[in-house]
C-alpha cells in the first residue's frame, strides 16, 4: 500500500473511532451515574452497578463523558486533515486517541470490566490508525 492509501485508511479509522467516542460521551453525559457506568463497564453484571451514586461521583462520570466526546471530536477533525496528508494531524490524533485508548486498555480492558465489542475493537482501530499513519509519515520522509 502506498503512503496516500495508508493515510486514507488511517483517516477513515480515526473518523470511525471519533464518532464512536463522541456518541459514547454523549450517552454517558445524558444518563444518570448508574446508567453511565453500566454503559462504560459493559462487561460487568449491570445489577452490580446499580447504586445511588453521590453527586460528586456523577460529576466525575460526566467529566469522563465530556472527555470521551472531545477526544472523539478531535480525532474526527484529525481524520479529515490526515486524509489531506497533514502531518500535524497525524501526531495530534495519535496523541489524543492513542493516550485515551491506552488508559482504557490499562484500566478497563485489563481489569476485565468491558466486552470485546465495542471497546477493545476501538483500541485495535486506534492502534491500526496510529501504525498506518506513522508508517506513511516515515516512508514519506525517507
Amino acid at each position: 500500500m502506498n503512503t496516500s492509501g495508508m493515510l486514507k485508511v488511517s483517516a477513515v479509522l480515526w473518523v470511525i473511532w471519533g464518532l464512536v467516542h463522541t456518541l459514547a460521551g454523549t450517552i454517558v453525559m445524558s444518563n444518570d451515574a448508574a446508567m453511565a457506568v453500566q454503559a462504560v463497564a459493559d462487561g460487568v453484571d449491570p445489577n452490580l452497578l446499580l447504586a445511588e451514586y453521590p453527586a460528586a461521583a456523577g460529576a466525575i462520570i460526566n467529566q469522563h463523558g465530556w472527555n470521551l466526546a472531545w477526544f472523539g471530536v478531535v480525532t474526527i477533525i484529525g481524520g479529515i486533515f490526515i486524509w489531506r496528508g497533514n502531518v500535524t494531524a497525524i501526531f495530534i490524533s495519535a496523541l489524543v486517541g492513542g493516550l485515551a485508548d491506552l488508559g482504557y486498555f490499562m484500566f478497563l480492558d485489563l481489569g476485565g470490566f468491558v466486552n470485546f465489542v465495542p471497546g477493545t475493537v476501538m483500541t485495535i482501530v486506534s492502534s491500526l490508525a496510529i501504525v498506518l499513519s506513522f508508517l506513511a509519515y516515515f516512508r514519506r520522509n525517507n
